[in-house]
This record gives C-alpha cells, structure tokens and sequence, in this order.
C-alpha cells in the first residue's frame, strides 16, 4: 500500500515557509526519533540548503525510541555539514531549555543584543513542534492536539529580548517515495486517517515488531514463546484480538479493533522502547531501491 497525504493548506504553507526562511537564522527541524529518516522532510532541506542555513536536529520523544538505535542516529547526523542534533522529549523542560543555546553555536554571528537570534521550527505533521515551541516560550501559545496538521499557520514569538521563535505548520511531501516511510509514518500516527487502511498499517508495524522487538511484543500481550514461535504478522494481530477479547458479534476475532490496539499501544509507548528504522535499515533501503532502479 504506498500512502501519499498533502491536503491543499501544505502546498501554500511550504510557500510561506520559504518565504519566511530568507530572514531567519537556524532552523530547528523536529524529527520523530522513532524513525528520523522516514520523518525528515527532504522540502526542509531543500528549503534550508537554498539559503543555507544551518540545522538543529531535534529527535524528539526520545523517551519513546530505543536509546542505542537514537545514539547511532545522533552519530549519522552529526557528521552531516551544518547540522547538529540532539535528542530529547519536547515534554522535559529540562531538556528544551537547552535549545536556545544550541541554535546559537550555530549562528555565532548573531550574539548581539543589537542581531538577535531568529529560530525557525519545522518538520511533519504531529511530530511535536507546537509543543516544543509552547516549552521554549513557558506557556500555551501553538495549538496542540494528538492528530496530524493542527497548526495551520505560521505563529513568531519573542523568547526573550535575544531570541525570537517562528512555529510553522506540519508539512510533508507531495510524493512519499519509499513505502515503507509512508507506513511507519502512518504507524506514528504523522498522517491523516483518511489517507490510510488501519488494518494495513498495523499489520506492517506487527512484522516489524516480530522482527526486532518480538520480545516487547510478548511482554505486552502475555503470549508465549511458542505462540511468538508460529506468529506472522497478521496471526499477531489475530492473537491480540484474542488475549484482549476482542470479538464480533457471533464470536468472531475482531481484527479492526486489535490493530487498532497495537497502533495505540505503539504511539503511547506502551510496549517499551521502539525504533522502527536504524541507520543500517536506511542504508539497506536506499541500497535495494538503487537497485530496482537500474535493473527497471
């Protein structure tokens, strides 16, 4: 199934964006540290590299990734050119204070009360920019919520006298060019539900999770060894339906509402510590489709 969401309001704030970018002076690009990559819109580097601005890579809800994997991420990405990264969770006061001060190594030409710093956040949809901005400025100002695009404006703020903030709203692409990035988004819950089958994208996430974390899956669901030992994906999903009850009318396993349950669990972090992607899985990813490619 490839997934492809950009509602019309995308297209106009992309424009925005560009615009805006010429008199800002670091952009602060939230990722989801569960899957960087696959979350990174390739829009905001163009955007970023046409003006050359610098990037502060924030893996946000790093307290919901598996910390080895978000290390290797840091570790990729702080060898890229004008960018640095950080992980943290946007909900930690602690660790968003830290912020400003990073954005300012990267623009040490503006360290003067007289220049101060104009930082811009951006990144996809619900992926916790508007709650990161409210953390920097101390009180409620972006409209949050748990569903993709609530921001559907640009808002500036002043941080302090040295320091100013612009929120943009969520943006991804017009073409997801991987399927898989279109599902782990979708499993992120990065996507409007009008774009995608639930069922689909859970099923995706369950042979994942089979894969390399079958034992939080186990954990979770009280299933046995012997139980994970036959489980393909859409068993698991079977197996949920089971260990929760979940039936239809007539007894029947209810599939819908079980892969509705893993989805749940996965976005509250209820089953541990999760990375869906790994710099090594990119690298395979990007390594098999040049392949398809030339071979087409």
């Amino acid at each position: 199934m490839a997934i492809q969401w950009y509602p019309g309001h995308m297209a106009s704030a992309r424009k925005k964006a560009a615009e805006t970018m010429t008199s800002i002076d670091v952009v602060i690009e939230v990722v989801d540290a569960r899957l960087p990559e696959a979350s990174t819109n390739p829009l905001v580097r163009e955007l970023r590299l046409h003006r050359q601005r610098p990037c502060l890579k924030v893996l946000n809800k790093a307290d919901l990734a598996d910390p080895q994997v978000t290390q290797a991420w840091l570790n990729y990405y702080n060898r890229q050119d004008g960018v640095h990264a950080v992980a943290l969770s946007c909900r930690r006061a602690g660790d968003v204070a830290r912020l400003p001060a990073l954005c300012q190594t990267l623009a040490p030409h503006r360290s003067e009360s007289t220049k101060p710093l104009r930082m811009m956040i951006m990144g996809i949809p619900n992926v916790g920019k508007s709650t990161l901005m409210n953390a920097m400025l101390k009180r409620r100002l972006a409209k949050v919520g748990d569903e993709p695009a609530v921001t559907r404006s640009q808002q500036t703020s002043q941080l302090d006298i040295r320091h100013s903030i612009t929120d943009t709203p969520g943006l991804l692409w017009p073409r997801i060019e991987y399927p898989s990035d279109g599902l782990m988004l979708a499993a992120s819950n990065a996507i409007g539900r009008n774009a995608m089958i639930e069922d689909e994208v859970a099923i995706f996430l369950a042979g994942l999770l089979l894969v390399r974390y079958p034992a939080l899956l186990a954990k979770r669901y009280g299933l046995s060894a012997d139980a994970m030992g036959v489980a393909d994906a859409a068993g698991m999903i079977e197996e949920i339906a089971r260990r929760r009850s979940l039936r239809r009318r007539g007894g029947e396993l209810d599939r819908e509402k079980a892969a509705k349950v893993l989805l749940q669990d996965y976005r509250d972090g209820m089953l541990g510590r999760i990375s869906l992607e790994t710099p090594a899985t990119r690298s395979t990813l990007l390594a098999t489709e040049r392949v398809s490619e030339e071979s087409a």
